[in-house]
């Protein structure tokens, strides 16, 4: 049940609160409450439940079991990851959508204005008119036109043209649309569904100052780290079907992800002490019983030191329990967290005929033959380079605006795109983890996806696969066409982390994961010896990295020398100019 009722006093409330679709359990009797005034992130992997969580709020979603329970007087605003218009509507009928309180509390004022012309005594329909008034003047109705016009200029929309038609518009132009006029409506609730998705820098730090001056209500799902820590006190994570509570904002989430793997290692030695405390019981009373002589077949009638004790002795007993505690220790045993990600370099790079190189261009890990060389390299339409090196310690950090030709990069290091023209020597083993799914076949099972192409049966990688901590158990035997586009993504990552590569190529790594797995690929990479290319709008991925900057930027000149190699803890940045070939 649903319930959302004006009040001067504000509530958002869930008990006992199960939600399922089909046969699979979303969230399970989730209980929770937020304060007014409270700011707060979801958290949690892709498809763990976090947008359903927010549509139950919302009111878009009925539970199937419980209680939502939301007051808000001064409204509830909520930005969905889509904009639910058709191409054919325009950019003010998206204003109005998000708007549509405002809207109808100014139309019932203009009909009870216009009532008030009419004959006979004015007492009810002035108080009516008064108070309509009044409610939209404490909304703020008079400036919200002002204020949507002010945040599509801090999201980077300024001008745009109200009579504009939607599918004319990128879906990035349409979410800050959105987000745009949601954060205008000023409600005393407001529900962000992925709200720094498509935005640039400047426009994530003007979204940071709006909310955090907002003295209403923050409820934001996210995977920007960054914005976590910037701006929210109370951390919810969503995971199998429970909802946990974290206080002292994104630093407290991490402080108690840090205990509960601690917790999880005492136990696991607790456990493991227990076992082997045991099983030397069991052994050692067994010595014992084997040591007392069994009864001599002639020992009758014989008193004292002639007589022989009982061969049990007490022993089979303390056996007989030592096993028993043996078997319920390795019936539901306790196990460890799982190992640390880690990535493994090669660096068994095969002897290469080297590209011609321009003289400027620099590199790192001479010790070593460079894994890629890139010469006067052209793809048309997409990209065009002079030259690049990468040494085989080389990180490099590719940035630039989206469709200037980053992607297009990594594919050409990876050997899925040819180049129009010029020389790409690639040396080594490359790995590869692409914005793109390509996990395979949906039929396939987790265990399947993992195992292809490696040797001997998938039920032999199941250990491997467990241990990363990507995956529990009951995961291995599910499709991938029942898995979300986050849990594809950990079956690529599972791959690319238990194979050696010389050349690790990163495209997008951060979508989809959640914060805590991505701090987990930070502490990896961080322990690579091999070559990196990193692709990433992820903010603080980008402040962490240490290695150079190559910075490609559209245009119509050729390009300049790319290869800037940074020293240990130093950052060079070099701009690379692309454009049509």
């Amino acid at each position: 049940m649903l319930s959302v009722q004006p009040s001067a006093v504000s509530q958002l409330t869930l008990s006992g609160v199960t939600k399922r679709y089909a046969d699979r359990v979303v969230l399970d009797e989730v209980s929770l409450s937020i304060g007014p005034g409270e700011k707060v992130g979801i958290v949690g992997d892709n498809g763990a439940g976090k947008s359903t969580l927010l549509r139950l709020i919302a009111g878009r979603d009925r539970p199937d079991n419980g209680d939502v329970v939301v007051r808000a007087a001064g409204g509830v605003g909520y930005l969905t990851q889509t904009l639910e218009l058709p191409p054919t509507a325009t950019v003010v009928d998206a204003i109005d959508l998000a708007l549509s309180d405002f809207r109808d509390l100014e139309s019932r004022m203009r009909t009870a204005e216009a009532d008030l012309v009419a004959p006979g005594p004015l007492g009810k329909r002035l108080d009516a008119y008064t108070d309509l008034v009044a409610r939209f003047e404490a909304r703020g109705g008079y400036t919200v036109d002002a204020r949507v016009d002010a945040a599509l200029h801090g999201l980077g929309l300024p001008d745009l043209d109200r009579n504009r038609l939607l599918g004319t518009l990128s879906g990035g132009q349409r979410r800050r649309l959105a987000l745009a006029a949601t954060l205008a409506s000023s409600p005393e609730l407001l529900l962000l569904d992925e709200p720094a998705n498509d935005l640039d820098d400047g426009a994530v730090e003007w979204l940071e100052r709006h909310l955090r001056e907002h003295s209403g209500t923050v409820v934001a799902v996210t995977h920007d780290r960054v914005f976590l820590e910037r701006i929210t006190k109370i951390v919810l994570e969503v995971d199998g079907g429970a909802v946990t509570r974290h206080g002292n904002g994104y630093a407290g989430y991490l402080t108690a992800k840090a205990a509960e793997r601690h917790r999880r290692h005492q136990e696991h030695d607790r456990w493991r002490a227990e076992l082997s405390r045991n099983r030397r019981l069991a052994e050692s009373n067994v010595a014992r019983l084997d040591a007392i002589p069994r009864k001599l077949p002639l020992a009758v009638f014989a008193a004292g030191p002639f007589r022989t004790r009982s061969r049990g002795h007490g022993a089979q007993s303390r056996i007989r329990n030592a096993k028993e505690r043996v078997s319920r220790l390795t019936t539901n045993p306790i196990a460890p967290p799982p190992d640390p990600l880690r990535f493994t370099a090669d660096l068994a790079l095969p002897d290469a005929p080297a590209a011609p190189q321009p003289e400027s261009v620099l590199s790192a890990g001479s010790a070593l033959p460079p894994v890629a060389e890139l010469s006067s390299v052209v793809v048309q339409g997409r990209l065009r380079l002079a030259g690049l090196r990468i040494g085989a310690a080389d990180r490099m950090l590719v940035t630039g605006p989206n469709g200037v030709g980053k992607t297009t990069l990594l594919r050409l290091l990876a050997g899925e795109l040819a180049a129009d023209s010029g020389v790409v020597t690639v040396r080594g083993r490359v790995g590869h983890l692409r914005q793109e799914e390509t996990s395979g076949p949906a039929d396939r099972t987790v265990l399947e996806a993992f195992a292809s192409g490696r040797t001997g049966y998938p039920d032999e990688h199941a250990d491997a696969l467990l241990a990363l901590g990507l995956f529990r158990p009951a995961d291995l035997g599910l499709r991938l066409g029942e898995l979300s586009y986050g849990q594809r993504r950990r079956v690529e990552l599972a791959r690319l982390v238990t194979d050696p590569v010389d050349l690790l190529l990163l495209d997008e790594p951060t979508n989809h994961l959640s914060p805590s797995l991505v701090e987990d690929l930070e502490q990896a990479l961080d322990g690579y010896t091999g070559a990196v290319v990193l692709v990433t709008h992820d903010r603080r991925m980008r402040q962490r990295f240490r290695g150079s900057h190559v910075e490609l930027v559209a245009g119509d000149a050729e390009s300049a020398v790319a290869g800037a190699v940074a020293a240990r803890g130093r950052r060079v940045r070099t701009s690379v100019r692309t454009g049509a070939a």
